[in-house]
């Protein structure tokens, strides 16, 4: 054996048999490359990638692990989802579940709101915060 060598069986080797999967379609939207690894939460992904993230919560690219996708600018293309596996809680990536994975209506709610109704957000609390202050100053 050669450091480093990986020895695998002979012929194919299938990626998480007996799990649900998903395909669907996804582009990138912003004018950076995004690139997911295998066992991020899709549904969590950079809001720039434009796709159905309704049918993705719970689910993961269906990659050999440690591999990653890379989508760049302007780019579409179809990738095969998995369903996650264990307890099927989901803690990070974005916060957008925090927990498990049956609470679903908030996280949905959070990762379906585009750029642009969160900057319509920031924007609105940035004003009331700036008229708060003028009338602080006006005292």
């Amino acid at each position: 054996m050669i450091p480093g060598e990986v020895l695998t069986l002979d012929g194919h080797i299938e990626l998480n048999p007996g799990r649900k999967t998903n395909t669907i379609s996804v582009a990138n939207t912003g004018d950076r490359p995004i690139q997911v690894g295998s066992h991020y939460h899709f549904f969590e992904t950079n809001v720039a990638l434009q796709f159905d993230r309704k049918t993705s919560r719970g689910m993961r690219l269906n990659i050999a692990s440690g591999t990653a996708v890379r989508f760049e600018p302007g780019q579409s293309r179809t990738v095969e989802l998995v369903d996650l596996a264990g307890n099927r809680t989901v803690f990070g990536f974005r916060g957008l579940v925090m927990g498990s994975l049956t609470a679903k209506k908030a996280a949905v709610t959070k990762a379906v709101a585009t750029p642009t109704d969160k900057a319509k957000a920031t924007i609105k609390n940035a004003q009331s915060v700036k008229a708060k202050r003028a009338v602080k100053e006006a005292k």
